[in-house]
């Protein structure tokens, strides 16, 4: 049971005072009915709240997924730098959803976002082990070795010592897909420095079992459904990834 003047400012766009005057003005509904009394407890899923007439957020917490292009930092604030949070419609930036992971600033594709700090930990949590896929293009041709070497969890230039990753070059060998479990810092960017090559092109592909939606424009942002919050969580373990993609695939 939750208070209404508190879940209108936790699930609207409005602050608590605005979410008050909402109620004195009769702009809102429960169940169909106007309600101004903010004090009035109710469980938002057995009830329906409407706003102006339009029904207010069902979850408590955002999660979205984001088509980050390039050129944008992933941070709140960055001086001088384009950040994500620019990107957000007003509508969607006034519940101050944060990044869930990085992706640095030349690096497109998949970003997710919440305004649930627990979800945000899980994700990027090395505990976890959430693979990470991505779409890369490089300087050079990648050789054969190069995704053994991988494989068998390669050492940076700094001695960082990384877990296995999975390689898969394409019909262009400049072109290839590769799986991380850990997220370090520049990590993909890092283990192709390893092996002598350079990452010009970088776009994320999926974390856990969640894709990034071909439909989602870059910039662009929407929610996730509940069943693709779950499946960030679907773990590959490397050594079932490196048995079962062994041959080039695209």
């Amino acid at each position: 049971m939750e208070r209404l003047d508190k879940l209108l400012a936790n699930r609207s766009a409005l602050s608590r005072k605005e979410a008050g005057e909402a109620l004195r003005l009769g702009r809102v509904r429960v169940d169909g009915e106007v309600v101004r009394d903010g004090t009035r407890k109710l469980d938002p899923a057995l009830h329906s709240v409407t706003l102006d007439g339009e029904p207010i957020r069902s979850e408590l917490h955002l999660y979205l997924m984001m088509h980050k292009p390039a050129g944008y930092v992933t941070s709140t604030e960055e001086r001088g730098q384009p950040t994500v949070l620019e990107l957000l419609p007003p509508e969607i930036a006034a519940f101050s959803p944060f990044p869930a992971g990085r992706l640095d600033k030349e690096t497109e594709g998949l970003l997710l976002l919440t305004t649930d700090g627990d979800f945000c930990h899980r994700v990027i949590s090395p505990k976890t082990g959430i693979p990470r896929r991505y779409f890369l293009r490089a300087a050079d041709p990648l050789l054969p070795e190069d995704g053994m070497a991988l494989a068998k969890g390669a050492v940076l230039a700094d001695g960082t010592v990384c877990k296995p990753a999975v390689l898969r070059i394409g019909e262009d060998d400049r072109e290839a897909e590769i799986t991380v479990w850990e997220g370090k810092y520049h990590e993909v960017r890092r283990l192709i420095a390893s092996r002598g090559n350079k990452v010009i092109y970088l776009k994320r592909l999926s974390i856990g079992g969640l894709l990034l939606d071909p439909q989602l424009p870059p910039g662009a942002c929407r929610e996730l459904t509940k069943t693709e919050i779950t499946s960030i969580f679907e773990r590959i373990s490397p050594e079932n990834e490196i048995s079962v993609k062994k041959t080039k695939s695209f």
